[in-house]
């Protein structure tokens, strides 16, 4: 049973930073992407940012230069650096994972406000 943990989530003033992680678990395939989501109130669920097997990533315009994911390949965890936080990043971030086998999970989700 595929088990994704997040945590690092909170309520930061604007321009501060978070980290959030998340914990791959129960799957014997090989995760081909990790990433990140989010949800702010009455808007779609959005790509933060994914990184892929061979470390390449992608991010959205909006956090570009103040958002970093990172993973490792050996604990199966992805990060997600966020700096320089605004008012608008304010949403549910949601880990995602893909595996090899092409079945995606997601997290439980984890509460960003930025407010001052």
């Amino acid at each position: 049973q595929v088990q994704l943990v997040e945590s690092g989530g909170g309520l930061v003033q604007p321009g501060g930073s978070l980290r959030l992680s998340c914990a791959a678990s129960g799957s014997l395939f090989r995760i081909n992407v990790m990433g990140w989501y989010r949800q702010a109130p009455g808007k779609e669920r959005e790509l933060v940012a994914h990184c892929r097997a061979d470390g390449s990533t992608t991010y959205v315009d909006s956090v570009k230069g103040r958002f970093t994911i990172s993973r490792d390949n050996a604990k199966n965890t992805v990060d997600l650096q966020m700096n320089s936080l605004k008012p608008e990043d304010t949403a549910v971030y949601y880990c995602n994972v893909i595996y090899a086998n092409m079945r995606g999970y997601w997290g439980q989700g984890t509460q960003v406000t930025v407010s001052s």
